[in-house]
């Protein structure tokens, strides 16, 4: 379907409409889940896609170099416009917590949502409805399979030794949960024993209920300060 020069009232409400539910559709997911980018946020930088490829659309038959003038007017430059400011939004949705990243998929869902606003808006709307469909089998299809997919974590595990002694290799003792732990440091406690840091590593699904067979099997030959896990990262 090709852009028509001269859209009129009712094409442009059907144009906002597909965007409007659209939008609608993918934001119910991200609300659902609680992220920061929800409904509204999702509408709003769909509609201002949309709203942009509409006057881009309106602006068509001005563009060009008039007779006997000196500059031109590129309309497009609008749109591409409103994809970088999306970058900015995108780029403000993503939060970094130590080794711990999120907020990426919500970034991702505002950049599609653009593309499809910008699509609906020039009046592609095959190309839109398409869009959608993908990105709602992304986001609700394929989120079960992200659970299913094992993932490596890692967390720091400290327990307490009496003063003196050297940190135990904990490797055996790990490994038959399929674990592997790297020593980190060797510290005084405030009570004055010692406290010895791991890197744990393993792998499970996101699914998976907690590692609490390591404590338990770590617990019963060392008292466990704590343990804290600093990975994978959350979308």
């Amino acid at each position: 379907m090709l852009m028509p020069l001269n859209p009129g009232w009712e094409d442009i409400g059907l144009r906002l409409l597909a965007t409007f539910l659209a939008a609608g559709f993918i934001g119910l997911n991200r609300e659902a889940r609680g992220h920061a980018a929800g409904l509204r946020t999702t509408m709003l930088v769909a509609l201002a896609a949309a709203l942009a490829m509409i006057q881009a659309n309106i602006l068509l038959p001005t563009s060009g170099k008039a007779d006997g003038g000196f500059s031109s007017m590129d309309v497009m430059r609008l749109p591409l416009g409103i994809l970088t400011g999306v970058g900015f939004i995108g780029g403000g949705a993503i939060l970094k917590h130590g080794a711990s990243i999120s907020g990426i998929t919500t970034a991702a869902t505002l950049w599609i949502v653009t593309a499809i606003g910008l699509c609906f808006g020039g009046g592609q709307y095959a190309l839109g409805a398409v869009g959608t469909l993908l990105a709602l089998a992304v986001l609700w299809g394929m989120s079960r399979m992200d659970t299913l997919i094992p993932r490596e974590y890692r967390a720091i595990l400290v327990i307490a030794m009496p003063a003196g002694t050297l940190p135990p290799d904990l490797s055996g003792t790990v490994s038959a949960l399929g674990c592997e732990a790297r020593f980190r440091e060797l510290r005084r406690s405030a009570e004055g024993g010692m406290e010895a840091s791991f890197e744990i590593r393993w792998k499970q699904r996101e699914d998976s209920p907690p590692a609490l067979g390591l404590l338990t099997t770590v617990g019963a030959d060392y008292p466990v300060r704590s343990f804290h896990i600093v990975s994978p990262a959350s979308h």
